[in-house]
Order: C-alpha cells, then sequence, then structure tokens
C-alpha cells in the first residue's frame, strides 16, 4: 500500500486550521491537526478531522445525474448535462433575457477562491440581478454596515485579541464555533490570556453558552441588543466619558448619534434589552477607562430585527470610547492582495447600486436576499426568475420559512444544483452535478486574507485526485459558460488574461494577483517577494508580521470626506423605527434562538457518521421556570409554535437558558443524503421563520432567524436526551 502525509488547511470555518492527512493509495484515509502550522499549532477541531467521512461518504453525488419524470435520478455524462442544460438555458436568455436566470451559492463557496470569481463573472455575463447567497441568513448585515460606516461593504473591522484589555462579545460563542469574521486558530488560548494579563473577557448573550461559562456572562433578552447599545451609547454621551478627540479626529456625525441615543437611557431599556440599568452603565464606565477595549458581535447579532443597526452600533460605541482603528481596539487588517481595488474591479464592493424586483431590497456584495426567491420566482412580470442554479447551497432548509421556496420551486423552468450530496434542494432540480471536496482541489483563502489577527497566507495543492467525476466549481461554470458562448464572463483579470491569449486558469490569475500585490515578487524584481512558486514551495504558508497594522483607516475609506459616518440616515431611520416597534403578541411568550454544537455543522454535514458520533440528538433548550410553566419536563417531545409553523423535537431542561428564551441548533431537517437511511433527522427550526419579503430586515435583506416569538408546549412521550448541564 502506497501511503504519504500531505499538508493542507481546513475550509470548513474561518480560523482555516491546518491539517495533515495521511493518503493510502490515493484515499485520504486519516486526517490530522498540523502540528507545524504556525498559527493552529496542532489544534483542529472534531469537524476538520471527520473531513474524511465526507470524502469517502459513499452517499457522495460521483457522476452528473438527470432526474426522470418519475422523480429518480439516471447517470448521464458530463457532455449531456452541461449540453442540455446550456441548450435551455440560452432558450430562457432568447425568450426573457438573462435576468430570467439566477444562481444561489452557500456558505462553502466562500471557502473556495476559484468558485466565486467564476461565478460572479458568469453572472455579471448573463447581465441578470438574480445573484442569492446564504449571507442574507449570516453575515450581510455586517458588510451592510460597514458601507454605512466606511462607504465599503468589506471593510470590516476584527477584534484585536491578542492586545485588548476588554473584550465584550455579543451573539457569539467563539469556543464552539472557532470565531467568525476574524481568524484566531487558537482563539480559546487567546481568550484566556486576555485574563492572564489581568483583562476581561464579557459574553452578552440569552444563553449561558461554553464562552459564557468559560468567562464572565451578561444575560441579555433575545434580539435586545440594539437596545444594550443604545443604552450604552447613551451612558457614555450623558456622563461625558466620550473619547472626544477620537470622535473628532475620525468621525462625523457625533452630534446626530447624541441626540438619536438620548431617549434610550438604560432605566428605560432595561425591559427590551434584559440588562438592568446598573450592569450597563457598569459596563459603560468599564469600556471607557479600560486602556484597550473592543465589542465583537457575530450571527446572534446579525438574525434579529434590526441585524444591521446592531452591527453599527458595536463599531459606534467602539469608536466613541476611542478603540476603533488602535492597538487592542477593532482594527483593519491588510491583505498581500490589492483587495480593496479587486473587489471594486471585479463589481463586488457594492451595496445598494441596484434593488431586489420583489421588495426593492439593496444588494450587499452583489447579492440579494434569499429570503425573496420564492415570491421572484411566483411574481409574474419583465425580470421573473426561470431558471436558478445552486452551488454549494441548500436554500430549501436555510431561507425562512421554507414551504413557500419548496411550492416556488416547481414553478422553474430549470433548477441545476452543484453539490456533494442529493439534498432536499437536489431532489426538486433537473440535474445534480458532483462537485469536489476542499481535499480535491487546491486553494488560496483569498475572502479572509483580512481578518487574520496574525498576516498570514497560504496555499494548498489538492491532497487527493477527485473522486468519480466530480469537477471542481469553477471548471464546472467554465465549462457551461463556453456552450452558452459566454466567454470568459466580465471579471477583469479573466478579460485581461484572455486579452494576451492565455486561458484564465485560477491559478494564472492568483499568481499574477499575488505577484503585483503590495508583497509580491514583481516577478522577480523584489527578492523575497511572494508568488505562487514561494507559496507552493512553503507547505505550512507564510507569516508576514506579528500583527495587523493601525492607523490604516483613513486611506482605506470610501466616504468623499475621508470620515467614519456616525449618522446616516438610514440608521437614524432604524432607531425611530426600533423605538416604535410594537410589542411581540401575548399568545407567543418565549423567544426563540439559534445556537451552534460542536459536532454540528450545517444540514450537509449530517451525512457524516463520525462527524456525529457521541452528539445528542436533536434537541431545544428551555430554561427550568420556562418548562414548569409550560408543563414540560426533561426529555419530553416538545412542539415549538410561531405565527408561521410548528416543529417538534425533545427538549433539554438547563438552567444555562434566561428565563423566556428557547433555543434550537440550527442546521437540523436533514433527510439524507443519496442513501435516505444515513439520514440524521431532526427538525428544521427555518420553517418558524416568516416567509414574507416584508418581514426582512430592511437594510440588508437579512432572514429573521433570532427572537422570534414562540409558544412551547408538551408534544409526545419522553425521550432519552442526555445533556451536561
Amino acid at each position: 500500500m502506497a501511503t504519504r502525509q500531505a499538508i493542507t488547511y481546513c475550509r470548513i470555518c474561518e480560523p482555516l486550521c491546518g491539517l495533515t492527512v495521511t493518503v493510502e493509495d490515493g484515499r485520504a484515509a486519516r486526517i490530522r491537526p498540523d502540528r507545524e502550522h504556525p498559527l493552529s499549532k496542532g489544534f483542529a477541531c472534531p469537524k476538520g478531522i471527520a473531513m474524511s467521512e465526507i470524502q469517502n461518504d459513499p452517499d457522495r453525488v460521483l457522476h452528473p445525474l438527470r432526474r426522470r419524470g418519475d422523480g429518480t435520478f439516471e447517470r448521464v455524462s458530463w457532455d449531456e448535462a452541461l449540453n442540455d442544460i446550456a441548450r435551455r438555458l440560452n432558450a430562457l436568455r432568447r425568450d426573457h433575457g438573462g435576468e430570467s436566470i439566477g444562481w444561489y451559492f452557500g456558505n462553502p463557496a466562500t471557502f473556495s477562491y476559484s468558485h466565486p470569481l467564476w461565478l460572479n463573472g458568469f453572472m455579471k455575463a448573463l447581465g441578470s440581478p438574480h445573484f442569492y447567497s446564504a449571507g442574507s441568513q449570516d453575515t450581510n448585515s455586517r458588510f451592510a454596515a460597514s458601507a454605512l460606516l466606511y462607504g465599503s461593504p468589506h471593510l470590516v473591522p476584527i477584534p484585536d485579541l491578542k492586545r485588548t484589555d476588554l473584550l465584550v462579545m455579543l451573539g457569539a460563542n467563539p469556543l464552539v464555533s472557532h470565531g467568525s469574521l476574524v481568524s484566531a486558530p487558537r482563539v480559546r488560548e487567546d481568550l484566556t490570556a486576555i485574563v492572564r494579563r489581568g483583562g476581561r473577557v464579557v459574553v452578552a448573550d440569552p444563553r449561558r453558552t461554553e464562552t459564557a461559562r468559560a468567562f464572565e456572562h451578561l444575560p441579555v433578552a433575545p434580539d435586545g441588543d440594539a437596545w444594550l447599545l443604545l443604552s450604552l451609547l447613551h451612558v457614555l454621551f450623558d456622563e461625558g466619558l466620550a473619547d472626544e478627540a477620537a470622535c473628532a479626529r475620525q468621525a462625523t456625525g457625533i452630534a446626530a448619534l447624541r441626540r438619536a441615543v438620548r431617549d434610550f437611557p438604560p432605566e428605560e431599556t432595561g425591559r427590551r434589552s434584559g440588562v438592568d440599568a446598573a450592569a450597563v452603565r457598569a459596563l459603560a464606565r468599564d469600556l471607557a477607562a479600560a486602556r484597550r477595549a473592543v465589542l465583537y458581535g457575530r450571527t446572534g447579532t446579525c438574525l434579529g430585527r434590526h441585524a444591521t443597526l446592531v452591527a453599527f452600533l458595536i463599531d459606534a460605541v467602539t469608536l466613541v470610547t476611542g478603540n476603533l482603528d488602535r492597538p487592542g481596539g477593532a482594527i483593519f487588517g491588510d491583505s498581500p492582495l490589492r483587495v480593496d481595488e479587486l473587489l471594486r474591479m471585479s463589481g463586488l464592493a457594492t451595496y445598494g447600486r441596484t434593488r431586489s424586483r420583489v421588495g426593492a431590497f439593496p444588494d450587499v456584495l452583489g447579492t440579494f436576499p434569499a429570503g425573496v426567491m420564492a415570491e421572484e420566482i411566483t411574481t409574474p412580470g419583465r425580470g421573473r426568475l426561470r431558471a436558478l442554479l445552486v452551488s454549494a447551497g441548500n436554500p430549501l432548509l436555510t431561507v425562512p420559512g421554507s414551504a413557500a421556496l419548496d411550492r416556488a420551486l416547481d414553478e422553474l423552468d430549470l433548477l441545476v444544483c452543484i453539490d456533494l450530496y442529493v439534498t432536499e434542494t437536489g431532489r426538486k432540480a433537473d440535474y445534480v452535478l458532483p462537485a469536489t471536496t476542499f481535499l480535491e482541489r487546491e486553494d488560496f483563502p483569498l475572502p479572509f486574507l483580512q481578518l487574520h489577527l496574525t498576516p498570514y497566507v497560504t496555499w494548498t495543492e489538492a491532497v487527493v485526485p477527485p473522486r468519480g467525476e466530480a469537477r471542481q466549481e469553477w471548471e464546472i461554470i467554465d465549462g457551461l459558460a463556453r456552450r452558452m458562448g459566454l466567454g470568459v464572463g466580465a471579471f477583469g483579470p479573466q478579460r485581461l488574461a484572455h486579452r494576451l491569449g492565455v486561458r484564465p486558469s485560477p491559478r494564472f490569475l492568483l499568481d499574477a494577483l499575488l505577484r503585483t500585490g503590495p508583497r509580491g515578487d514583481w516577478y522577480g524584481l523584489r527578492r523575497g517577494g511572494l508568488s505562487l512558486r514561494r507559496l507552493r514551495a512553503e507547505p505550512h504558508g507564510v507569516v508576514l508580521a506579528d500583527h495587523q497594522p493601525t492607523g490604516t483607516l483613513r486611506r482605506r475609506l470610501r466616504h468623499r470626506d475621508r470620515r467614519v459616518h456616525l449618522a446616516p440616515r438610514e440608521i437614524l431611520t432604524e432607531i425611530e423605527r426600533l423605538a416604535a416597534a410594537p410589542e411581540p403578541p401575548p399568545e407567543y411568550p418565549l423567544r426563540l434562538i439559534g445556537m451552534r454544537e460542536i459536532r454540528s455543522h450545517n444540514s450537509w454535514m449530517h451525512n457524516a457518521p463520525a462527524l456525529m458520533r457521541g452528539n445528542r440528538r436533536h434537541a431545544a433548550r428551555l430554561n427550568p421556570r420556562d418548562a414548569a410553566e409550560h408543563g414540560i419536563t426533561d426529555g419530553v417531545r416538545c412542539r415549538i409554535t410561531s405565527p408561521h409553523g410548528a416543529i417538534e423535537l425533545p427538549v433539554v431542561v438547563t438552567d444555562e437558558m434566561t428565563p423566556g428564551t428557547v433555543a434550537v441548533p440550527h442546521g437540523w431537517g436533514h433527510d439524507g443524503g443519496w442513501n435516505v437511511a444515513n439520514a440524521a433527522g431532526g427538525a428544521n427550526v427555518n420553517v418558524l421563520a416568516s416567509p414574507d419579503p416584508e418581514d426582512l430586515e430592511r437594510l440588508a435583506g437579512m432572514a429573521h432567524l433570532n427572537g422570534i416569538p414562540v409558544s412551547v408546549a408538551p408534544a409526545d412521550a419522553p425521550e432519552n436526551v442526555s445533556a451536561s448541564r
């Protein structure tokens, strides 16, 4: 048996931990953490280690599949599939224009350097606005807030964990999720080091999460973050705690923001934020007094009624306390590529450049909210969505109110899925095309270069050849585009390569971008500079500096006045809407939140038996007081009902929950892949969300998935559900 060790990195979540893969006769047999990786240093979570189960899963789709009239699938050749898809798409272009064709891409697409580039070029060549992503169920509110604050949606501050004295986290549980919109592979050590050097880590969350248990827990009400942040700003201004010099140096709109928060004293907001006035005032004073402090918010803050406002206010508090763009505060990472120029050239550095046909939502990084897809399909008129391609995503499980999308997909003229499995969405597809796993492709962490706390760059070759006939997404898109006569698309470097007479492969483009970037070798003119050749020679990657730089914000701002805008009209209007928001209906007395589990990662990972081994069954979490009030005991099946739907699942009664809150892990409801017998089951929590586009968050089109009003009642006989208390 031929055995070798290959070095790569994980592409499941943002720390991008180093991995060592044992390859036996061309098969990925085992995965272990890479002890020589300069950042992760021998750490990798169970999800990364379990990737060999996905790689070798017998349920994987390995050949192009075409759906028969009876709903089953038959194997076809790549030429048969792509030729027919191209023919049908071109017929739609001829009859209804390129705007009749849409694309949805899921979270894994972001972890490929080639997939988004080719996908963007394809959609630009079509001239279609129907571009959707999982971002409207994840992070788009953060990008919208950055556009309003800094004039650039991709200018996202990261918390300087390695130098701060006070970290306040909202809606984040990095001991389980390992962090997001910041790349810190050993985040537990970074957080513990803050306390060890005399600092504090405060975790604001409706649940006493794994991270909250390890540090200081500040209980907040579900979707209460905006009220908390507005009251913090009120105290900072009212008690003269604002860093006036920093405000004058960096920002405009301070006076308007001061007026806007005047009516949010903590004595008035406590009922909605869940935090009493004394705790708010103490936290505001601590933020102002700390030598270095930073606020950080993640997914829990991105899915409420006022998600963009919350992301905006997190940065506003950081700036007002003098901690924006300074060591130990919120910093802006640099990249070895000219990312700002690259995004502008690709047309992705946009916010509100265009509006969706349904709901008039602003685009965020060139995409519209997935929550409007159902109505874009069913609403007649010019620009109606008639064909949909889906890559690395399963929107039938991830969009709010999936029943409406389920019905709408049946009205499409063509549905194509590019994926590892036949998902719930894939079962409705005319074609399912097999994609490679990350172990079967070369890669570069293009979207995450500015998010590393320690500036770092790496490259990996494919570890094993593709199984069956699986192809990289960019190859599939490229083959389809050429059959449709779209050529190389509209992406700038692709056009340049075409003019040079070179087929624009991702490697060619990346090498050119690296070599001409700020740290590039300029084709041999700069000794020691970056090139693809150098990265290929250093499999563990290259550390570029000890810390990300500070003092870079002013040159990177895209507002004409080179200032941070603290009082844009959209935000002031949103504050007014928040103040006028009605009370939730009394028949739904509890509030639903999501949660992450260490051995669970979105719907497609539930196909991996090793990943789920030892994981408790899908279960809700409920406070003992609420359980007693609603007649629920530990282990029974409960029915959770919202104004939009209901689910049933076992319940764990635990004091980790604040009263009035029920938590349900997301990413379940999966009915299995190619072999349904391997299904992990569970309930799809997004059934409880509203399918109405009017209920999407206005500034970024975010799905309302946190703070949903619900009721809870016993549903079934007790089940044996184990949980640590």
